[in-house]
């Protein structure tokens, strides 16, 4: 029998964000290390985000002795002081197999990107986290798919946005960690967030 999950998580929307990164999917609950997006301690987005800005992978990595936990607290407040907005794509999916993988991941409910918009009225520019996350976006704004690494301005609901389509910070996916860092760094330079 199928199981519909339903996003367990609020969206992370500082009023003044410029910028809005949206994945897939959360994990299950007991892979998560926190609770808050890119929850799994496998997954390498907080890394990106310490090698990029601060040249250290493991800056948002508690100190606690052997620690296996982000920093929560220091995500967040990094968060609204760069103006960076966290969502997913899907709203409710059903997992296919027993794992995390977009592969495996049925989307049974898109993001209401407008509404979403609606509260971040600053934001100029949204990135996919990975390839469903951003065909789910080029759906969502009737744009064509991008590779990674690309941008592509489109209009929705009136609005001027760029779309970003980036590696998914994934250890499946097959990209190492240095290069998964230097594609997200040009996208936040080019966004000014840097």
């Amino acid at each position: 029998m199928e199981r519909v999950e339903i996003h367990p998580l609020p969206p992370f929307l500082p009023p003044d964000a410029r910028l809005l990164m949206l994945g897939t999917f959360p994990p299950k609950r007991e892979r998560w290390c926190m609770d808050f997006f890119y929850p799994n301690f496998q997954n390498d987005m907080w890394r990106i985000f310490g090698l990029v800005f601060f040249e250290d992978q493991r800056h948002f990595i508690r100190e606690d002795e052997n620690s296996q936990r982000f920093d929560k607290p220091a995500i967040i407040n990094f968060l609204q002081k760069k103006k960076i907005a966290l969502y997913d794509t899907a709203i409710s999916a059903v997992r296919l197999r027993d794992n995390a993988s977009d592969a495996s991941l049925e989307i049974r409910q898109s993001v209401d990107l407008p509404l979403i918009l609606s509260r971040i009225p600053q934001c100029t520019a949204i990135a996919g986290t990975g390839k469903k996350a951003s065909d789910i976006l080029a759906g969502i704004c009737d744009s064509r798919e991008l590779s990674e690494g690309e941008s592509l301005c489109v209009k929705l609901k009136g609005r001027n946005i760029k779309l970003y389509r980036m590696p998914s910070s994934s250890r499946a996916y097959p990209k190492r960690l240095p290069e998964k860092a230097k594609m997200y760094s040009k996208m936040f330079a080019s966004e000014e967030i840097l």
